[in-house]
């Protein structure tokens, strides 16, 4: 089986919606494994289980981290009305450094220009770097290092002046 061969069935695996083909012929075994759009957040939390140590657990914590900012953002809204709030753009795990033996991008009072790389997240084994659309000063980091994020959620707090 030559490469064309292998690149034509990847393709068709892909555009077919199965989620993984295993091919064996003579001595050569290829498996191919594609994410269905709908499948991607599946893929995500079963990712996050490990670090839970069970399904059943991750579920619940989750849900209460989700409720528990609920509440007090109201009266903090309005000490933080003054700064913007920047978001994730995806689900993934959220890392504060390019790699463990390197220092953080940034920490509270880093001023930042746009365009700056902020953090990292890691989504489906790709890692994309977040870059600042504004300048300023970072107030807050509202995420710990190596946790997972949702679309949408805050990540930090920069003052803008």
């Amino acid at each position: 089986m030559d490469l064309k061969e292998i690149q034509n069935l990847i393709k068709f695996v892909s555009n077919s919606g199965v989620a993984e083909v295993k091919l064996e012929t003579g001595d050569i075994k290829i498996t191919i494994r594609t994410t269905l759009e709908g499948n991607s957040p599946d893929i995500t939390y079963v990712q996050q289980a490990p670090m839970q140590q069970a399904l059943p657990q991750v579920a619940a914590p989750v849900h209460q981290e989700i409720q528990a900012p609920a509440a007090p953002v109201a009266p903090v809204a309005d000490e933080n009305a003054k700064y913007v709030t920047i978001k994730s753009p995806m689900i993934g795990t959220f890392y504060r450094k390019p790699s463990p033996d390197k220092p953080s991008f940034v920490e509270v009072g880093t001023s930042i220009g746009k365009g700056d790389v902020l953090c990292v997240i890691e989504a489906m084994k790709l890692f994309n770097e977040i870059e600042a659309e504004i300048s300023g000063k970072i107030v807050k980091i509202l995420v710990d290092d190596m946790s997972p994020v949702e679309f949408d959620q805050p990540l930090f707090l920069v003052d803008p002046s």
